[in-house]
């Protein structure tokens, strides 16, 4: 008798082992959605130092970060060497999707007088160059006019919205035509003709004068502008900030953009996702993708020289912003931002290229480590145009996890631990059939050692329905990926 029982209890253990449930299911053959772009950060080629700040103005910005930090984080371009080590930078990070920066002065500083050849002009050349060759998408963003031909009297022209709509669309228009057409950067994808315009909490193209501008006329001007010359890019807004609650009886200009996009600097949460999700169900049923196209927390501190935004704190936010982001119908990801002098409103920066107590450019350019590489391990291993498939987290509010797949056969699951313990935990797939997956692994102590080297942590040997067991430090990022990738290694490679 006490054989059986033992057997029969052996039996039952047995069983329950045997049907365990994973912590996070993985059914890769149910694709929820496929994204538009990919994730990257913001690469500005705005150098000008300078702007308009005469007592005459009645309407103006007039403090030290009135531009934010979208300008001043490039060497000049006469420094080979400093560029070569950006791009370098850039093309180990893998991004696929970057918000390319510019302003309306840098090209049409006068009506009608154009200048491609400038040091900004030269700038953004290089910053497209790296785009073309390295295959990621450009959303091409023009942050402000800044030109006192086409400004409101006594407004200054950082803060004006265009006297004259038609002037700013074509002068917009042949930008863009120069870029596409002339130069030939078949990489830009999508444009935006301000950032945060009215509308949101702060931005550009915010006054006339006595009242506030309507921004519809210059989409639908623009629109107009582009058709007329034959250019099919795609025009995106409203470029809101920050993180708008939906309100369809806001949006008038639905027929003359192709691509929704809004910003967040709260973080996101699951309360916050909400607020995404319905900016993302909105596009989908207008057959339109869905960028954040901008995102970052300053909960954690800014302005000026704050450490906050480069902080690890920082990667865990920006992480689960991506992967809630992921789970309702995101289609790219932009980080605030890739160089940035990190001394007008935070250290955002990605990679080091400013001195900012020497006030000079650094002569050899090196990553920022813990922005670089907290974020790295996101981009380097999410494939362009990915698919997200069906991921279920398992009843654990620590725990975020979404799994992607590329059109080279790649999948990869990415998994945050946002808690202060240690978690083990079990994955089981389904839909994939026999293959190797690589796992990769970000902590705020590891990645803040000198030397630090994203190299595959362990190889595992995974098919359907076995349960993988993997250890999750204390706030920690994690990459389960196909891509077998060195630290050395500039490209993904699937293995």
């Amino acid at each position: 008798m006490r054989n059986l029982v033992l057997a029969l209890l052996s039996a039952t253990l047995l069983s329950a082992c045997s049907e365990k449930t994973a912590d996070i299911q993985i059914d890769a053959a149910k694709p929820v959605f496929r994204m538009a772009g990919g994730i990257g950060a913001s690469w500005h080629a705005i150098s000008e130092d300078t702007i308009d700040e005469s007592p005459s103005y009645k309407w103006a910005l007039r403090y030290k970060n009135s531009r934010g930090s979208a300008w001043g984080g490039n060497p000049p371009v006469t420094d080979i060497n400093a560029w070569e080590q950006i791009c370098k930078h850039a093309s180990w990070l893998g991004m696929s999707f970057v918000r390319v920066e510019l302003s309306a002065r840098m090209y049409e500083p006068e009506k009608n007088k154009y200048d491609w050849e400038n040091e900004e002009m030269q700038a953004l050349y290089k910053i497209l160059d790296w785009a073309q060759v390295n295959d990621a998408d450009v959303f091409l963003q023009q942050m402000w006019s800044n030109v006192k031909w086409n400004s409101y009297p006594g407004v200054q022209p950082l803060l004006s919205a265009p006297k004259s709509v038609e002037d700013f669309a074509e002068g917009f228009a042949s930008m863009v035509e120069h870029l596409t057409v002339t130069k030939k950067y078949s990489c830009i994808k999508w444009v935006c003709i301000t950032n945060e315009p009215p509308g949101g909490s702060w931005g550009s193209w915010w006054s006339m004068g006595e009242t506030n501008p309507p921004v519809t006329p210059a989409w639908k001007a623009v629109r107009m502008a582009l058709d007329r010359k034959n250019l099919s890019v795609i025009l995106s807004g409203p470029d809101w900030t920050d993180l708008p609650v939906f309100d369809a009886s806001k949006i008038d200009f639905d027929e003359y953009i192709g691509a929704y996009d809004i910003h967040s600097y709260q973080g996101i949460d699951e309360e916050k996702q909400k607020i995404v999700k319905d900016w993302a169900d909105w596009a989908k049923q207008h057959n339109k993708p869905m960028f954040l196209s901008e995102i970052g927390d300053m909960r954690l501190g800014w302005k000026d020289t704050n450490p906050g935004p480069k902080s690890f704190a920082a990667a865990l936010s920006n992480a689960e912003s991506i992967l809630r982001g992921l789970r309702v119908g995101v289609g790219a990801f932009n980080r605030w931002s890739f160089t940035n002098r990190g001394d007008l409103d935070g250290q955002w920066q990605l990679i080091k290229t400013w001195d900012t107590e020497n006030q000079k450019y650094y002569e050899n350019v090196e990553p920022e480590p813990v922005a670089f590489y907290g974020y790295g391990i996101l981009t380097r291993f999410m494939p362009k145009h990915a698919n997200v498939v069906l991921t279920d987290t398992i009843a654990n509010k620590a725990l975020l996890s979404q799994t992607v797949t590329g059109d080279d056969g790649s999948l990869t699951t990415f998994i945050l631990n946002k808690s202060d313990s240690l978690l083990n935990i079990s994955l089981s797939y389904t839909g994939i059939g026999e293959r190797t997956l690589y796992l990769y692994q970000v902590t705020e102590a590891e990645v803040s050692k000198p030397g630090f080297r994203m190299d595959a942590l362990k190889e595992l040997e995974i098919k359907d329905e076995k349960l993988i067991e993997l250890e999750l430090p204390a706030k920690s990022i994690s990459a389960l990926s196909g891509y077998k990738i060195t630290h050395e290694q500039m490209a993904r490679q699937q293995k």
